[in-house]
């Protein structure tokens, strides 16, 4: 219904991604008809690669681990939001092992913030936020990247991953919101989640704007790429050599006549791409 957080898992060599109006955490495996699936009591924003073993899966009501082999699930943190607002959204680990992830307000307001999960618990690093998506970092480490989709805006801030500690936000790139007689035809979308390459590329999902964008560190479009559905959610890099590019899609609430005439809406796309991706970090706790 709604796909996201795909993650690449280096030791099993599959992809994990979530369904989120649908609550699932999915394994997709090479060759497999389906994927495997494991149910959740709250929505799913996304999810992380543990150190150890397992995931860590950010949820609506709290952190939750889940052991894929097992599908035992044990409640690690309770949320630092009132989940009848908000929710846990787009998230990924920093190099020293801390989660960050971006909360929703449901309302869309900018009420929601950023935080990052240590041993301490939850701190909001950057408030006012109204859906907070497309965490990466540079692949020095030195650059924090987190949009607000709703503001159609992408951010940077300087990163410290000794201490976790960010620098001012900087809009990075904005992009045009869609004007009320504009036609989603000529709508450019919105940023969703995102994913960083060897190179520093930002590739960057537009929401609605039935395409993938290629963005250098100073904000440059390298490569847009079409895609055959109007709603991508997240791109990220992976399989053997890291330059498969994974792109989790929606077809939640989208109109009968776009799904008939987008069939592959909410389906995992695949291609490759010449420029491998970071392998993705793990959470230390």
């Amino acid at each position: 219904m709604l796909g996201e957080s795909p993650l690449w898992h280096p030791d099993e060599q599959v992809l994990y991604s979530v369904d989120i109006p649908a609550r699932q955490v999915l394994r997709w495996r090479e060759g497999a008809a389906a994927p495997d699936i494991w149910p959740q009591a709250a929505e799913p924003g996304c999810i992380a690669a543990r150190e150890g073993g397992g995931l860590v899966v950010a949820r609506r009501d709290g952190l939750w681990t889940l052991d894929p082999a097992t599908g035992q699930q044990e409640q690690l943190a309770l949320p630092p939001y009132d989940p009848a607002q908000q929710r846990y959204n787009d998230g990924k680990p920093d190099a020293a092992g801390r989660l960050w992830v971006g909360a929703l307000s449901d309302a869309r307001r900018p009420e929601a913030a950023l935080y990052r999960i240590d041993a301490n618990g939850a701190t909001a690093m950057v408030e006012g936020m109204a859906v907070g998506n497309g965490l990466a970092w540079s692949p020095d480490g030195g650059t924090l990247y987190a949009s607000d989709t709703k503001a159609h805006t992408i951010y940077r801030h300087a990163f410290d991953v000794t201490t976790g500690a960010l620098g001012p936000r900087e809009p990075w790139v904005r992009f045009p919101e869609r004007q009320p007689d504009q036609p989603l035809s000529a709508y450019g979308g919105r940023p969703d989640g995102a994913a960083v390459d060897l190179e520093g590329a930002y590739w960057v999902a537009m929401f609605e704007g039935q395409r993938l964008l290629r963005l250098s560190p100073e904000g440059r479009v390298l490569q847009e790429l079409p895609l055959p559905v109007r709603c991508p959610t997240m791109p990220c890099l992976g399989g053997v050599d890291g330059r498969t590019l994974f792109i989790t899609t929606a077809r939640d609430k989208r109109p009968a006549e776009e799904l008939v005439a987008q069939p592959w809406a909410g389906a995992v796309l695949t291609l490759r791409v010449d420029v491998p991706g970071l392998p993705a970090n793990r959470v230390r706790r």
